[in-house]
């Protein structure tokens, strides 16, 4: 893959996240900074790799951290995990957890993907534990949650 076509597919993804974050409602400080990575990554006038490779992807305006880990992850999977998550659709068993109060989309998604939050038990052992309660935004009581499992184990078993 040469320079700028190691780049743009890079600032693609990046892209791509954005508006896959955008589409779920996701924290807009987020959104900006998947667009600003893959805007200023589109302006370099060296590949990605060899920026990398001589320690510089913190030079790069709008890259820290976490994105210099998914940069370093795409240059050797041509890929990065969160956006392979992201664009995965929930199952739909999963996607039931969206009419919980205080749920939105992205919060559905993380406790499916990065929490391994797989079943209602598991969801319920969560609330109990309440660890919900330290995610930002997060203004639902854990015994209002607790109903509304208890609720959505109820249609369930109404429906099969």
């Amino acid at each position: 893959m040469n320079t700028l076509s190691r780049n743009h597919t890079l600032a693609a993804l990046f892209q791509s996240m954005a508006n896959l974050l955008a589409s779920r409602g996701a924290n807009p400080y987020r959104i900006r900074a998947y667009r600003r990575a893959a805007e200023a990554i589109l302006r370099l006038d060296e590949d990605i790799g060899t920026v990398a490779e001589r320690g510089g992807l913190h030079t790069i305006p709008g890259i820290g951290d976490d994105l210099s880990r998914k940069i370093e992850e795409f240059l050797a999977r041509g890929t990065f995990a969160a956006y392979e998550e992201l664009k995965t659709p929930l199952p739909p068993e999963v996607q039931s957890w969206l009419t919980l109060p205080g749920f939105s989309e992205p919060l559905v998604h993380d406790l499916y993907f990065r929490w391994s939050i797989r079943t209602v038990d598991d969801l319920e052992r969560l609330a109990r534990s309440h660890l919900l309660r330290t995610i930002p935004g997060m203004t639902v009581s854990t015994n209002e949650l607790l109903l509304a499992i208890a609720r959505l184990r109820i249609d369930r078993s109404q429906e099969l």
